[in-house]
């Protein structure tokens, strides 16, 4: 499903150029932040020593995991020595060497070549608290949100070595922006089994008796392969573990990318020979890149365990090894400077006003010897109980700091059933996972589940993008922080993003983004953008928010400037805007179903005017689709009371009770509404009031006047109205409250 590239010539000049930015130092798996300002601690003061190599190797010997990997896996554990050389008197791995050598090998092979793990053992000074490193490494990685010359993922094994055992596994997700997938108190006898994800070599833990899949939460007699915390929050997220896991494996989908190197695909370079299309990940999980699609891909194969490793020494735990590995220590390793290769990375479509923009985004990250978590493990816990509970056992360990969160679930919006035709829709939950980004750091999260987890972000402004395959993006202004005076388990605050800080014992503050947490992602085939020109406002706008008919609100953030948000095209829309007196206006918005041609508010005011012109568009609109529905019309084009008619318990012919009538009950709600944005905009107050209090007796008689009808009329059709009627009382009251003419 390699679809085309409609901007190529964009994407081409934008990977050149980042691919000409020189080399970089490359890992996957990158360690956490520093721990400053609401990022997960990393607290590299405790002091840590390794052991003689008879007892590291003892230790390696008995936790040495298992590995299933995927039916389309191309890159296995394997050594990384064979491709290293001299340069400026250190000794590298090159990027291209290491792919070209390493698909030439296991070509001639016909099997994974060198298959290797390596360990590190790490013991906490005057602690019981001993950590053995599982470190492999594959000679790419090619995902959805990023490629990368050469990947080291690791495993962490917690020991107390007074009691003999485990106390917890961490099996190293893409960042340390997303939870890793991790166990406390494993049984003592149980040896980790990982699971691999495709092209990424993310890592999930499979602890239960269900060796080849994932199961985030315990399924009858089976325990779950994870101890992480719920993610909470939101009354959707209240049991759902905070970890990545293996989304391929849990039912959704996530397709990859064909990555590219100087505006080409990387396979067609002169420096890879041995690469060829068909040394990358499969065709059929493939595609060229997220806006080449019009609409999410459905026919993606689950995953499928195919190749199973295990520790060379004798047999393994579960005796079902397809391949043996050998476990070398890391300090075999250690006089290799760096791992290069020229800059590959994964673009963002970002939505702004009149024109979208697009953002590259890479990861880099050093060698793990380099990294602070290669001597001090405890940094690389991404679960703050996790940490907690070893800070309770361990004075070797610290508690965790406070850490910061940003937290949404990504839904897609499609038609409503309940809507008449291009007249609403709603969300419903995806099957297909995202990618998130903050501008502000260049390190993307996958949902996991459809949730987007950001874990230990800065405390200030940011801005999430959320990019999907076939989706159009989205983006929005996220204000990350924390009130440390507060003692509740919850606290909203008063802004567009509301803010919930949980304690359970572990200081954490989560962000819900997006409106109450959920973030709708709309087709791009379906998809019209709805341009807000802050620029022709008469006031300082501060915030936006979209709601659909029957959908309700879809998005809704702070504004300081023109501001673009992708709608789907059978939807009909109110956008609303806040200034910073905090008047409100209101703006109808009904895109063409068949055209994909931007919507534009040229001047978003607030104020009686805007919402009085807002009554008068969305009543004439209603008037217009009750006056179609069915057979209503005489040959003269008038409205027929006898099709209409409801049942009237008198024998009466009251127009009351017709449809002709509703419709000229609503003419003149409309002309009260247009009267009033006149003299508003005039300057005229005492007329706008009079206007404004003609305007609510005629609308109160309409909605009257409809309720009457109801029962007569289509479902779908007065439904719509239904809502459309009480939309414009809201609105008439706003504008009868504002001071702002």
């Amino acid at each position: 499903m390699d679809d085309g590239d409609p901007t190529g010539l964009r994407r081409r000049a934008l990977l050149g150029t980042l691919a000409g930015a020189g080399t970089a130092s490359l890992a996957g798996c990158p360690a956490p932040g520093d721990g400053g300002d609401g990022g997960t601690d990393t607290d590299t003061g405790t002091a840590t020593a390794t052991p003689d190599p008879e007892t590291a190797r003892r230790f390696a010997e008995r936790f040495a995991p298992t590995f299933g990997f995927d039916a389309a896996e191309q890159w296995f554990p394997t050594d990384p020595r064979p491709y290293t050389a001299e340069q400026d008197d250190e000794t590298v791995v090159d990027g291209f060497a290491a792919l070209d050598g390493y698909t030439r090998a296991a070509a001639e092979a016909d099997a994974p070549p060198d298959p290797t793990v390596f360990y590190h053992v790490v013991e906490y000074e005057a602690s019981p608290l001993t950590v053995v490193q599982y470190w492999y490494y594959s000679a790419f990685d090619q995902f959805t949100t990023n490629f990368h010359w050469h990947d080291w993922e690791v495993l962490h094994v917690f020991v107390d070595t007074d009691a003999d055992e485990p106390q917890l596994f961490v099996a190293s997700s893409h960042s340390s922006r997303v939870p890793n997938n991790e166990f406390l108190d494993p049984p003592p006898d149980r040896v980790p089994r990982i699971l691999s994800e495709l092209g990424s070599h993310s890592s999930a833990l499979s602890l239960n008796d269900r060796r080849n899949s994932f199961q985030r939460l315990p399924l009858d007699d089976l325990t779950a392969d994870i101890t992480n915390r719920a993610v909470g929050l939101a009354e959707q997220l209240a049991e759902l573990p905070a970890a990545y896991g293996l989304p391929r494996d849990e039912g959704l989908r996530l397709p990859y990318v064909v990555p590219e190197l100087d505006g080409s695909p990387i396979y067609d370079h002169e420096r890879l020979p041995a690469v060829d299309r068909d040394a990358l990940v499969d065709e059929t999980l493939t595609i060229r890149s997220f806006d080449a699609l019009s609409n999410p891909p459905s026919d993606l194969p689950a995953r499928e365990t195919d190749v199973v490793f295990g520790p060379a020494a004798d047999a393994t735990p579960d005796g079902d090894a397809d391949v043996t590995y050998d476990l070398v220590s890391t300090t075999e390793l250690e006089d290799i400077a760096a791992f290069t290769g020229p800059q590959l990375s994964f673009e963002f479509v970002i939505p702004e006003f009149a024109e979208d923009a697009v953002a590259g985004h890479i990861t880099t990250a050093g060698t793990p010897w380099q990294q602070d978590r290669y001597d001090d493990p405890v940094a690389d816990i991404t679960e703050p109980v996790h940490r907690a509970a070893l800070a309770d056992r361990y004075d070797a360990v610290s508690p965790p700091a406070p850490v910061n969160d940003i937290v949404a679930t990504v839904t897609e919006v499609v038609q409503s059933p309940d809507a008449p035709d291009s007249a609403g829709v709603t969300t419903a939950e995806t099957t297909l996972e995202a990618i998130a980004l903050l501008r502000s750091d260049p390190v993307a999260a996958p949902t996991f589940r459809g949730v987007a987890m950001l874990r230990g972000v800065e405390t200030r402004s940011h801005r999430l993008t959320i990019n999907g395959a076939g989706l159009a993006p989205h983006e929005e202004p996220v204000e990350v922080g924390s009130d440390g005076d507060t003692p509740d388990d919850v606290t909203t605050s008063g802004g567009p993003t509301p803010t919930v800080t949980g304690t359970d014992d572990v200081a954490r503050t989560a962000t819900l983004a997006g409106v109450d947490g959920e973030i709708p992602l709309v087709p791009r085939g379906e998809a019209t953008k709805v341009e807000v020109d802050t620029e022709g406002a008469d006031t300082e706008l501060t915030a936006l928010a979209v709601d659909d008919d029957f959908g309700g609100r879809l998005y809704e953030a702070s504004l300081s400037g023109p501001d673009a948000v992708y709608v789907h095209r059978s939807g009909a829309y109110t956008a609303e805007v806040r200034d910073a007196d905090d008047a409100v206006g209101a703006f109808r918005v009904n895109p063409d179903a068949a055209d994909p041609a931007p919507v534009r508010i040229d001047r978003p005011r607030t104020g009686k005017a805007s919402l009085a012109s807002f009554v008068a568009a969305i009543t004439d609109e209603t008037a217009e689709g009750l006056a179609s529905v069915g057979d209503t019309d005489d040959d003269d084009g008038s409205p027929s009371d006898d099709d209409a008619s409801s049942e009237r318990g008198d024998g009466g012919g009251s127009e009351t009770s017709t449809l002709g009538g509703l419709l000229r009950a609503m003419e003149a709600v409309s002309g009260a509404a247009s009267r009033a944005a006149e003299r508003a905009e005039r300057g005229d107050r005492g007329g706008t009031d009079r206007a404004l209090d003609a305007l609510a007796a005629n609308l109160q008689r309409a909605v009257e006047r409809f309720d009457g009808l109801r029962e007569t009329l289509p479902e779908p059709a007065a439904e719509a109205a239904d809502r459309r009627l009480r939309q414009a009382q809201r609105r008439t009251e706003q504008a009868a409250a504002a001071e702002k003419l």
